[in-house]
């Protein structure tokens, strides 16, 4: 996998970013930078925010207070699905497609060519160990291997930046470790930059940032227990 993106700025910046939803409010004044290549982990109890950070950073929601741009991208109604990857807690793989067509619709929505979209697709499933369940409705697959089939396809078109908001929390242990594994080698050494939320202590220190949250309030950047 080549880099996705010539980033000669940050990829998000985020400026006393708020959200509120009627008189909740979900987060509150967040100041943040994120630069090529990182893997931060946002961390926090459920509740605290950590999803709507997550969807804001993404461009899939917009904030109510603060500023939020998107430097090396470009404007929020082209992050999606060309510069931003993003996988949901659960698998939501679309169940009338196979596996294969899950994860060529990126590159379908971006006017590939299907002959070119189906090449790259099937290559990262084989990338991912999955080449075996190409032709698979979702029905016939397990969670975790839905799960991985999500993460293929939020990695298939390069994005410069992948969102994950909590890909393991419905995996038992040794499938959330496998998945880890995976999204991780497969962005190896490229400049993707990985933001995972996650409540889980051993997912976080997997990743060389931390982000903490509690009750709408984005903390200090501090590095995890364990991190090298």
């Amino acid at each position: 996998m080549s880099d996705p993106v010539a980033a000669t700025g940050p990829l998000v910046v985020g400026t006393g970013v708020g959200r509120t939803f009627g008189d909740l409010v979900a987060l509150d004044g967040a100041t943040f930078t994120i630069p090529a290549a990182a893997r931060i982990a946002l961390v926090g109890p459920s509740g605290c925010g950590k999803s709507t950070l997550l969807h804001l950073i993404a461009g899939l929601d917009t904030p109510t207070a603060g500023t939020l741009a998107w430097p090396a991208l470009g404007p929020q109604q082209s992050l999606r699905p060309l510069h931003v990857g993003f996988v949901f807690q659960a698998p939501s793989l679309v169940a009338p497609l196979t596996v294969v067509e899950n994860v060529e619709l990126p590159l379908l929505l971006e006017k590939r060519a299907p002959a070119e979209a189906r090449a790259a697709a099937l290559a990262m499933l084989e990338r991912i160990g999955l080449a075996d369940l190409a032709d698979k409705l979702p029905e016939e697959i397990s969670g975790g291997q839905a799960q991985r089939v999500a993460v293929a396809r939020a990695l298939v078109h390069q994005p410069a930046l992948l969102c994950a908001d909590e890909p393991t929390g419905q995996l038992d242990r040794a499938t959330a470790k496998h998945l880890m594994d995976v999204l991780l080698a497969a962005i190896e050494g490229t400049a993707t930059s990985l933001v995972v939320a996650t409540h889980d202590p051993e997912i976080a220190a997997r990743l060389t940032k931390q982000w903490s949250m509690q009750h709408g309030i984005l903390n200090a950047v501090a590095l995890p227990t364990g991190a090298p």
